[in-house]
């Protein structure tokens, strides 16, 4: 090693000529490392930092005045989660105006009005998004064995307008009392499912089936809820059996007609208490739920 290559070094030498260099860093790095330093210090007195003990630095920032959760006006130091509450009501206010219009508009002209209906479909998908994605899917489409499918055109309670408003706002509770045991045998069961699948031109076994149309119609009593046509009494809240739409029963994952059978079966002896939606009306205000019935109705397609 020269005399000139070892002046760079820290003297260190390894294998007779590993050493290790003392370069200088370039200028532009060491600057660039001072000024974070100065930058981290002045966030520091200016913005919320340190941990001390129970509580916290303050900072020298601006104040921030918001309206709370309960209605309350707060002024505070600069931080996150006062920032975020003044602009959410920012944008609350904002949009008060276009909510109050949907409300003081009737729902087959809201459909008309094109501005209207853009704010429709940007507050229903965000409303929708926030409390009805978790059942009914992001896309309205249901899910088997939890909630019904929002974008076709059958609803157990009724779909107009109205009755999706009543429905989001008092919720709904659909109860169908167990069949089995008391009422009618396992092998009634099994030709009342017969005859179910019958309507809905599933596979069936034809002599089973004639034999649960008497019993649907007879002691069995279930076109008393179901209808003497089977198609459902809305004011009930009755499936519709005549449709190809399965909400409980899993007859289109059944592989074969045996399959099909015991899956309906198991909801006629076993009956149903879980079809259960929770009521909206304490927690969106009128105007929410207007603007969530007519994207529901609307914009999802499925409503009549």
């Amino acid at each position: 090693m020269s005399d000139n290559a070892s002046k760079n070094t820290t003297g260190h030498v390894w294998d007779e000529d590993l050493a290790e260099l003392t370069n200088p860093l370039p200028n532009w790095w060491l600057w660039a490392f001072y000024i974070t330093i100065i930058f981290s210090v002045v966030y520091w007195i200016i913005y919320p930092a340190w941990p001390m003990g129970k509580s916290f630095t303050k900072g020298m920032g601006n104040t921030i005045t918001y309206v709370n959760n309960k209605g309350e006006t707060k002024t505070t130091h600069w931080n996150m989660r006062a920032k975020l509450m003044k602009e959410t009501n920012e944008a609350v206010a904002a949009q008060k105006p276009w909510f109050d219009k949907v409300a003081a508009t009737p729902f087959e002209e809201i459909s008309k009005n094109a501005e209207l209906m853009q704010f429709v479909q940007s507050a229903g998908k965000t409303l929708f998004s926030e409390n009805c994605a978790a059942c009914h899917m992001a896309g309205g489409q249901g899910k088997l064995g939890l909630a019904p499918n929002l974008v076709d055109d059958s609803w157990i309670f009724g779909g107009t307008y109205e009755k999706i408003q009543e429905t989001i706002t008092i919720g709904r509770h659909g109860i169908m009392p167990p069949k089995g045991g008391s009422q009618i045998n396992d092998e009634q069961i099994a030709q009342v499912a017969n005859y179910v699948l019958s309507l809905s031109g599933e596979p069936h076994d034809a002599e089973a089936a004639k034999a649960g149309d008497a019993i649907f119609h007879g002691e069995g009593m279930c076109a008393a809820c179901h209808g003497p046509d089977a198609k459902g009494i809305p004011e009930m809240g009755s499936a519709n059996l005549t449709d190809k739409i399965w909400l409980w029963a899993d007859v289109p994952g059944a592989p074969d007609q045996v399959a099909k059978v015991k899956a309906v079966s198991e909801v006629i002896t076993n009956g149903l208490s879980r079809g259960k939606m929770p009521a909206w009306g304490g927690r969106l205000s009128p105007e929410q739920i207007k603007v969530l019935t007519v994207y529901v109705h609307d914009t999802l397609g499925g409503g009549k």
